[in-house]
């Protein structure tokens, strides 16, 4: 094989490589471990993560500062993680996971509870501030960009003056675990359009449904 030949070669599979990067996407929902946190408000990144794991028949395993899970759909891989760093320090798992899946924070999707949406609201975004959200602060921190998409899941905020904490780590109310039913699999075909349309298509499509 002469050189030319070997340097074609090589830039193929460069460009393979660089493709595959550009397929890869890291999906990653905000809450804190242990069963006192499991069915919160604050833990919906959790949970909705849960539901794409179990939409596409896919494993979490317990790693480096989190749980993670992939799989792949229509020649994309998802990374799905659920940092144990306990909410206030997510940022330590995204930065870690994104740099070793090296994969770039317009690949990057962060879930999270909003007490400013109406339950079971949708709204995602391409940067913005943290909004009050420890976890999104602690993203924005450690990435030290506030532009990453993110994807925040309405909870409501039925509560008073000064109970804020106690509203978002409290337990679903029977009525909004019934809606949860109904609004999860939305949430799952936002984390898939997200990875297979696009951010601006997936918002054009979900945003405020």
């Amino acid at each position: 094989m002469n050189l030319k030949k070997i340097f074609s070669k090589l830039f193929r599979v460069k460009e393979d490589c660089k493709e595959d990067v550009m397929k890869k996407f890291l999906i990653v929902g905000l809450g804190n471990i242990g069963e006192t946190y499991t069915n919160t408000r604050h833990n919906i990144g959790f949970k909705i993560v849960d539901e794409v794991a179990e939409e596409h028949k896919a494993t979490f395993e317990t790693d480096k500062l989190g749980d993670v899970s992939t799989f792949r759909l229509k020649g994309r891989t998802f990374v799905l993680l659920k940092p144990n760093t306990y909410m206030n320090l997510s940022g330590k798992a995204v930065k870690y996971w994104m740099q070793k899946e090296n994969i770039g924070i317009e690949n990057v999707l962060i879930i999270t509870d909003d007490v400013h949406l109406d339950f079971g609201t949708i709204r995602l975004k391409a940067k913005g501030s943290a909004g009050g959200h420890n976890g999104l602060k602690d993203v924005q921190e450690k990435l030290n960009t506030q532009e990453y998409a993110r994807f925040r899941f309405g909870v409501g905020g039925n509560f008073g003056k000064g109970r804020q904490v106690d509203f978002v780590l409290g337990q679903w109310t029977k009525e909004e675990t019934s809606l949860l039913i109904e609004r999860l699999p939305v949430s799952v075909k936002v984390i898939t359009s997200f990875g297979t349309a696009g951010l601006a298509n997936t918002m054009n499509t979900f945003n405020g449904k």
